[in-house]
């Protein structure tokens, strides 16, 4: 995996907030006002490299169609075990809430849902490697920079990771949306995962 970016002012500025590695931000020349001034004083103070460019360049060089005049360069983005989620449960002295995501496409789709997420509480997201859609830059914008902060595992192959949960203690619960039930009525304290995804398709 390639370098990746972050583009967009609240993505930069969430990823300059959260101490990840950064190893240029290139600037829209003449943008030197609000929240781009401050994602600049935050990039100098720490030392990272900032390069000012036009915004036909801006416009090149981005992967979704609003950079707001700023694209962070980052390393690939640093994936985590499944074990770190029950880890990361254990050190907030919660038990484990996590997302298992099969089959995401859109990365739109994928951002939003990492967003929410981390504002719910789960303590991690798991995703496949195979037909579904990786961390990029506009996964990383759609989420408004909670892909910093959410710990997210992307496995080989899900039915073995839902019994290695099981295994571990944790209860699973399936989504669809032609159930009868309703999803806040559900008791969710307990160890959980809940699995999301297929965007419409069903399992043959």
């Amino acid at each position: 995996m390639e370098e990746n970016q972050v583009e967009g002012r609240n993505a930069v500025l969430e990823l300059l907030e959260s101490n990840k590695d950064i190893n240029k931000i290139f600037v829209q020349a003449g943008e030197k006002h609000g929240s781009i001034m401050k994602a600049i004083g935050k990039a100098k103070s720490k030392g990272i490299v900032i390069v000012e460019v036009q915004k036909r360049k801006l416009d090149e060089m981005a992967t979704s169609n609003n950079h707001q005049g700023i694209i962070a360069i980052v390393p690939p983005f640093e994936y985590v075990e499944v074990e770190d989620i029950l880890e990361e449960a254990k050190i907030r002295q919660e038990e484990p809430f996590i997302l298992i995501l099969d089959g995401i496409e859109d990365p739109h789709n994928l951002g939003s849902i990492i967003r929410t997420a981390e504002t719910a509480g789960v303590h991690g997201v798991i995703i496949p490697k195979r037909r579904a859609v990786a961390v990029n830059a506009t996964v990383s914008k759609t989420s408004a920079g909670a892909v910093e902060y959410m710990k997210i595992a992307r496995v080989n192959n899900i039915n073995d990771t839902i019994q290695y949960l099981k295994d571990n203690g944790v209860w699973i619960c399936g989504t669809d949306m032609d159930t009868d039930t309703i999803y806040y009525n559900q008791d969710y304290t307990m160890p959980i995962a809940i699995v999301i995804g297929n965007e419409g398709k069903r399992h043959e």
